[in-house]
């Protein structure tokens, strides 16, 4: 089998199950929250700005080991392994200590959970956007399966849900010994083309990644993460509460959740597939822009919409927002910085710098969904977005002759 087909296929797998994991474990993680543990909005928006703490001190790490493994798997069996943890942690010490014990289970859980996805996710997509460029795949398209992934535990969450939280744990801790196997099936590419990236990869030093914050384009993206990538998770922490609220009872809310995160994700993988094609058009920069303004779109209509027909339309913007946005970041932060730090750059520059403005945002969005109500926050969280979106147009760097 051709090399490049092979790699594309377990890459692929890989991610399925990734996300399967991910979504069996964390998809209908707010309403568990809220309705098995009984935590108010505050609590919850406590809950995820402590575990974001936490995870953001795993990153950097990740980012900079990322980088100097290049396309050797030692970190990704290590994620597997805290995957396959992550369920019985959750099931045994996490739901049944968090109400007497908030803080503390907050920053274990965000610990392992830092470990296991957050992440997590970005070293599994720095390698498989890695891989693909030399092994001669889009990057888009192996994500897609992980979008499938999503959509495929989420169409069944909601109700396995009402009938007991803890299978959807344990369903996930079997789907990462699954990602756990096709990890182990993806060796390294053993074509030429990877000897330079194994050389590229153990040039690289600390120094190189401590001088980042010296480079005014890595402050440029990070206006964008901060006022606007960031947002979509906080906007979805606790959508889970409010779009279950809008129905006669909570469990019929919660199972039409469950098909709505999953048809929106089935849509996202088609949306994963056709952005290459969109991003290598316009530029990457201007991909970044598109996506920030469709999320400020459903930001804001989320707060004017009635009724979850309404409220639905705007969920399902994610499907076209986040497509985009990936495929133009990883494009972006290749035509603009060192190849060689691209894991650290997507992990520090995005995900870290996500999280460092989720771990306050979180907090505030949660007092205000429990004072203001859900519609009159999401106006105000649409139009910080949108401010965001004007300045990150005037300082992000134009690379659309770079990104073909």
């Amino acid at each position: 089998m051709d090399d490049s087909y092979r790699q594309y296929w377990l890459l692929s797998g890989a991610f399925f199950f990734f996300f399967l994991c991910w979504s069996f474990s964390f998809s209908l993680f707010p309403i568990w929250l809220d309705q098995a543990i009984g935590l108010s909005g505050e609590s919850i928006g406590v809950i995820f700005s402590v575990g974001a703490a936490a995870g953001l001190i795993i990153m950097p790490f990740y980012g900079f080991i990322q980088d100097k493994l290049g396309l050797r798997r030692h970190l990704l069996l290590f994620v597997a392994g805290m995957q396959i943890l992550a369920g019985p942690f959750l099931i045994f010490v996490y739901g049944p200590n968090l109400l007497e014990n908030l803080l503390p289970v907050a920053v274990a859980g965000g610990i392992v959970f830092g470990l296991a996805f957050g992440a997590g996710i970005g070293a599994l997509e720095t390698y498989v956007e890695r891989a693909g460029r030399q092994t001669g795949f889009e990057f888009g398209r192996a994500r897609m399966w992980g979008s499938l992934g999503w959509a495929v535990a989420t169409f069944g969450a909601g109700r396995i849900f009402n009938i007991d939280p803890n299978i959807n744990f344990v369903l996930g801790s079997a789907s990462a010994m699954i990602f756990l196997a096709f990890v182990l099936l993806a060796a390294p590419p053993q074509s030429g083309a990877a000897e330079p990236e194994r050389a590229q990869s153990a040039r690289v030093r600390l120094g190189d990644a401590l001088a980042l914050p010296a480079n005014p384009r890595f402050w440029a993206l990070a206006v964008f993460v901060m006022g606007v990538a960031c947002i979509y998770s906080v906007y979805d922490q606790q959508f889970p509460v409010y779009f279950a609220s809008l129905f006669p009872s909570l469990e019929q809310g919660n199972e039409f959740f469950g098909y709505l995160n999953s048809f929106q994700v089935f849509l996202e993988a088609g949306g994963m597939f056709l952005a290459p094609f969109l991003v290598n058009r316009i530029g990457a920069k201007n991909g970044l822009v598109l996506s920030g303004v469709i999320m400020a779109i459903r930001i804001l209509g989320s707060g004017f919409s009635e009724g979850p027909i309404g409220i639905s339309a705007m969920k399902l913007l994610h499907a076209v927002e986040l497509p985009i946005m990936l495929v133009s970041l990883f494009k972006y932060i290749s035509a603009t910085f060192d190849a060689r730090l691209s894991a650290t750059i997507y992990i520090v520059g995005f995900q870290f710098m996500s999280g460092v403005a989720a771990t306050g945002l979180s907090i505030v969005a949660g007092k205000m969904y429990d004072l203001l109500g859900f519609p009159t926050s999401y106006k105000i969280i649409g139009t910080i977005v949108s401010c965001f979106v004007i300045l990150s147009f005037f300082v992000l760097t134009n690379d659309r002759r770079r990104t073909r």
